[in-house]
């Protein structure tokens, strides 16, 4: 999948059929968008383009959400359900005040010569939030492109959405993320060199960088950790370990019966079970007592799956 990265760079198109949106997590929701794309698209022979944001709408208004993908898994995602070109697009202040009616007529028809668009039945876009599906469907009549509404997609009576599988998140209701989901939720990167602090008190931990600023899960949890091809139990940490006075959002994990090198390798924590919220101890030693007691809680709940 070719990725473009700013309007810039955008090379004349031969037409496309195109999606817009920021599609955190790419839940069933986006997928029923997605698959709808690139089935059109093939139908036509033109490219499949998703257009997504470099910076969320919600954090350049200063309302910034915990993501639930990081760019890497989002875009690699978009390639394995079969889309042809990711553009992104930075949200900055000359964008956040191109009227709905620009973007459409200055974007997507004079540059990506589109000539159809799905989109969700709410999303909306442009300076205030002005443009929807009914705006779409109006200039499609004069402007020679045909716009197509998705509708929402509900699992078990809920409605899917990114919002919704972070409320799940916070409320360590995994079986239900993965459903509206339509996988684990996970996070994935690479071990990189901690401060080996978990060495010291029996419990060594691979550390990943999560790369996001806000994380929406937090806490101590049981959770399966994909590694060179390999399956392993484990409990992970998300959060800022305040017992030994740390800043930084880290993830942390012990993997049971492990003690390999890996530093540099990628692994993928998939978070089955929320065991308890993060806390601060009076000393190490306790530190030490609870990580132990978590970690028995994790291996008793692999054991009955």
């Amino acid at each position: 999948m070719h990725l473009i990265r700013g309007l810039q760079n955008l090379k004349e198109q031969p037409g496309c059929v195109l999606t817009v949106g920021n599609f955190d997590g790419i839940h069933e929701g986006h997928q029923k968008i997605i698959k709808a794309l690139v089935t059109k698209a093939n139908a036509l022979g033109v490219p499949s383009i998703v257009i997504s944001f470099s910076v969320s709408p919600e954090s350049f208004f200063g309302r910034p959400k915990a993501r639930l993908s990081s760019f890497r898994d989002k875009h690699l995602f978009l390639e394995s359900l079969g889309v042809e070109k990711h553009l992104l697009i930075r949200f900055n202040k000359d964008f956040s005040q191109m009227s709905a009616q620009s973007f459409v007529k200055d974007v997507l028809l004079a540059k990506l010569k589109m000539r159809c668009c799905f989109i969700g039945d709410d999303f909306r876009f442009g300076k205030d939030r002005q443009g929807d599906y009914s705006m779409l469907e109006n200039m499609a009549k004069t402007c020679d492109f045909v716009a197509q509404k998705v509708n929402r997609v509900t699992v078990n009576g809920k409605r899917v959405s990114s919002s919704e599988i972070r409320q799940l998140l916070r409320q360590g209701e995994f079986s239900i993320a993965e459903k509206l989901l339509g996988r684990p939720f996970a996070i994935e990167g690479r071990i990189m060199h901690g401060e080996k602090r978990g060495r010291t008190i029996g419990f060594p931990t691979i550390n990943i960088s999560i790369g996001r600023k806000l994380s929406p899960v937090l806490g101590v949890f049981a959770v399966l950790i994909e590694l060179n091809k390999k399956t392993y139990h484990g409990v992970c940490n998300v959060g800022k370990r305040p017992t030994i006075g740390g800043e930084k959002t880290l993830l942390e994990v012990n993997i049971f019966d492990f003690d390999k090198n890996v530093y540099g390798e990628h692994a993928k924590v998939l978070f089955r079970h929320r065991i308890r919220e993060e806390m601060k101890f009076e000393s190490v030693q306790q530190l030490q007592s609870q990580i132990a007691s978590d970690a028995n809680i994790a291996r008793r709940y692999f054991a009955c799956q």
